[in-house]
C-alpha cells in the first residue's frame, strides 16, 4: 500500500510536468474573437507529450481507484 501511494505521487508529478510542457495558448485566439479555423496536427514532441499525458492520466486514475479499493 505504501509503494502504491509513492507510485501515485510519482505519476502525479510526471503528469504535472507533461501538462506544463505542452504548448500554451492553444485556442486562445478564439477567446478574443480571432479566427480559430486553423486546424493542425500534432507532430513530434508535441504528439509525444499529448500521448504521454493521456497515459499518465489513465495510470493516475487507475492507482487512485486501486488505492480506494484497497483501503476498504
Amino acid at each position: 500500500m505504501k509503494y502504491l501511494t509513492i507510485l501515485q505521487i510519482v505519476i502525479a508529478v510526471l503528469l504535472m510536468i507533461v501538462i506544463l510542457l505542452q504548448r500554451r495558448g492553444t485556442g486562445l485566439g478564439s477567446a478574443f474573437g480571432g479566427e480559430s479555423n486553423v486546424y493542425r496536427t500534432k507532430r513530434g514532441i508535441e504528439k509525444s507529450l499529448f500521448i504521454s499525458t493521456i497515459i499518465f492520466s489513465i495510470l493516475f486514475l487507475g492507482t487512485a481507484l486501486l488505492l480506494l479499493v484497497l483501503q476498504k
